[in-house]
C-alpha cells in the first residue's frame, strides 16, 4: 500500500470515528443526503436519491414504521439516513442512532469472539466440542423412530467448532426430514435454559438430524454453544467478553444484551402484520418492554441490540482486515478466512438459501451474483436479523451497507409487507459509478 493510500485511509478512519461517535442521541435526521454531492466519493448522487425516495415510500403510512440506512465506502460515511417513525403510533420520527434488535446479526459478533480466542491459542477450529463442554463426547444422530421413541446411532464424525461455526453440525434446522428431530429438540427445550451453561447441558441431550459436515442447515443452537465455549475458554461471561474485548475497543456504546433504562426510549417498536392486514406490536417480551433482554441468557445466536453507527464500526473493522482506529481485534488473514467460503466439503458447496452463495465464518459469502439473482460482487459478505435488519460488506468495492427495520415477517404465508433487502442492495450497487 503506497503512502498516499495509507494517508487517505487514516484520514477516512478518523472521519469515520468522528461521524459515528458525534451523533447526539435523539438528534433529528435530515431528509436530505448528509453531505453535498462533491463529498460523496464513489456514488452517483442522482442514483443515490432513488434509494432515498424508495425508502421514503417503503416507510409511508401503509408500509414499515421506519428505517435507518447507512452506507460507507473507503471507510467514509457516504450516506446515513432515517425514515418514517420509531413508534407504532407514528408520532416520534425515527432517528439515525435509534436502537434495534439485530437478532441474528449477533452471530457475526459471536464468530469474531471465537476467532479472537483461536488467535490466542485458546481454541482451535478442528477441536471437538467435547474438549470444552461435557456431554458431547459421543454425539448421536436420529436414525428413525418417533419423538416418543427415537432411534439413535453414533455420529460418523466428531462435532467440531468449525462445524458449529459453519452450520454444518447437523442439528435440526427445519430442513426436509428434520421434523422428528425438531420435535425431540422442542421437548428438551434448550432455549428455556436460564443461562448458557444450562443451554449447553440441555443441548447435550439433543440428537443430531444429520452427521456433522454433511449438510448446511442454518440453526441458532450452534452459536449458543459457541457462546458457552467462549465463556469456558476465556473465564469470563459471554456478555463481559463482548463488552471488554469488542464493544469497548470499537466504541460501540449502544450495543449489548439489554438497553439501559435511560436509553430505552430510543428502541424502535417491533411490529408484525395482523390478520386484519394492519401492523401491530409483535407478541414478544421485548416488543412489550423495549430494551429488555431478548433471552434469559446472553444469546450468541440472536440476543443483541445495536444501532446503525455501532454496527457500522464493527463491520468496518472486518472490511479493514480486523482493525479500526488503531485497535486490532483480529489478524488480516483471519478475517480473510472468515470472508471465504467454508463449505468446500459439500457438493455443491453452497448454503441452503441460494446456489449463488456459500458460507464463511459468521455470514454468507457471495460466489456468483448472477446466479444469486442480486447485484453484488464475488466475495461480498454479510447476514441479516429476524426483525428485518441487514448488513453487507464488499471488499472488492470497499463498500459497507446497513439497513435496519423492526418488523417480524409472518411465517404462515399471509399478507405482509414486502421484504426490502433485495431491492435495497440493488439500489446501492446501482448508485456506484
Amino acid at each position: 500500500m503506497d503512502a498516499r493510500r495509507t494517508s487517505r485511509r487514516r484520514t477516512w478512519a478518523a472521519a469515520l470515528a468522528a461521524a459515528l461517535l458525534a451523533a447526539t442521541p435523539g438528534a433529528p435526521a435530515s431528509s436530505a443526503p448528509p453531505a453535498p454531492a462533491a463529498a460523496m466519493p464513489g456514488f452517483a448522487p442522482a442514483r443515490l436519491a432513488r434509494l432515498h425516495d424508495w425508502l421514503r415510500r417503503a416507510t409511508a403510512a401503509d408500509g414499515y414504521l421506519g428505517a435507518v440506512s447507512l452506507l460507507m465506502r473507503d471507510g467514509r460515511v457516504v450516506d446515513w439516513q432515517a425514515y418514517g417513525y420509531r413508534d407504532l403510533a407514528r408520532r416520534t420520527p425515527m432517528r439515525r442512532d435509534d436502537i434495534f434488535r439485530i437478532y441474528s446479526m449477533t452471530k457475526t459478533v459471536t464468530t469474531v469472539a471465537v476467532m479472537m480466542l483461536v488467535e490466542e491459542g485458546k481454541l482451535a477450529l478442528d477441536d471437538p466440542l467435547s474438549r470444552y463442554l461435557p456431554g458431547f463426547d459421543a454425539p448421536q444422530v436420529l436414525a428413525g423412530g418417533s419423538a416418543d421413541a427415537p432411534r439413535l446411532r453414533p455420529a460418523r464424525r466428531p462435532l467440531t467448532l468449525h462445524a458449529l461455526l459453519t452450520h454444518t453440525a447437523g442439528y435440526p434446522a427445519g430442513l426436509p426430514g428434520d421434523e422428528t428431530a425438531v420435535q425431540v429438540m422442542e421437548r428438551i427445550d434448550p432455549h428455556g435454559a436460564a443461562d448458557l451453561r444450562g443451554f449447553a447441558e440441555r443441548m447435550s441431550r439433543v440428537p443430531l438430524a444429520a452427521d456433522p459436515g454433511t449438510r448446511f442447515g442454518y440453526d441458532g443452537a450452534s452459536l449458543e454453544l459457541l457462546a458457552r465455549v467462549v465463556e469456558v475458554a476465556s473465564g469470563q461471561s459471554f456478555a463481559d467478553f463482548l463488552q471488554r474485548r469488542i464493544f469497548a475497543p470499537l466504541r460501540m456504546r449502544d450495543t449489548g444484551f439489554a438497553v439501559p433504562a435511560a436509553q430505552r426510549g430510543r428502541v424502535a417498536d417491533l411490529t408484525t402484520m395482523g390478520a386484519d392486514g394492519r401492523l401491530r406490536l409483535a407478541d414478544t417480551a421485548s416488543a412489550r418492554h423495549p430494551g429488555a433482554p431478548l433471552n434469559a441468557y446472553a444469546s450468541g445466536a440472536g440476543g443483541l441490540y445495536s444501532t446503525a453507527p455501532d454496527y457500522a464500526r464493527f463491520a468496518q473493522m472486518l472490511l479493514d482486515g480486523g482493525a479500526l482506529d488503531g485497535r486490532r481485534l483480529l489478524g488480516r488473514k483471519t478475517v480473510e478466512s472468515m470472508l471465504s467460503n467454508h463449505l468446500g466439503m459439500l457438493d455443491p458447496p453452497v448454503d441452503q438459501f441460494s446456489a449463488g452463495e456459500g458460507f464463511g465464518l459468521g455470514g454468507y459469502v457471495v460466489l456468483d451474483p448472477a446466479l444469486r439473482g442480486q447485484l453484488g460482487s464475488p466475495g461480498q459478505f454479510g447476514w441479516s436479523g429476524a426483525a428485518s435488519t441487514y448488513y453487507s460488506i464488499d471488499p472488492k468495492e470497499r463498500l459497507l451497507a446497513i439497513l435496519l427495520l423492526q418488523h417480524l415477517p409472518r411465517e404462515d404465508g399471509g399478507k405482509d409487507l414486502p421484504r426490502l433487502a433485495h431491492r435495497f442492495y440493488d439500489l446501492v450497487y446501482q448508485a456506484l459509478p
